[in-house]
């Protein structure tokens, strides 16, 4: 690969990047609003729904040919940089 190259797939990685940064803010703002319908702190995490959605996670990235370990990885480091958002907040209402 040339550094031409390279620069224009960096410029394609910086792209989606962006896009990503938008849906960052749009999830966020509706985890604030959930944290919004929470009583208690305990609310916070519901195990069944993380495993729920980490086995969705993994048919889809199975059925999408993404490599299904980058998927989780990404996935369980949203949800708990999520719950800790959440926890940090609680109290703020």
């Amino acid at each position: 690969m040339t550094s031409k190259e390279l620069k224009i797939a960096r410029n394609r990685i910086d792209k989606v990047d962006k896009a990503l940064f938008k849906l960052i803010k749009k999830r966020t703002q509706i985890v604030k609003y959930m944290l919004s319908l929470k009583k208690q702190k305990s609310d916070i995490v519901d195990q069944k729904r993380i495993k729920e959605i980490l086995k969705i996670i993994k048919k889809k990235s199975i059925q999408n040919n993404i490599d299904p370990i980058i998927t989780k990885k990404i996935w369980s480091s949203m949800i708990w940089a999520y719950v800790d958002f959440q926890r940090r907040n609680f109290k703020k209402k």
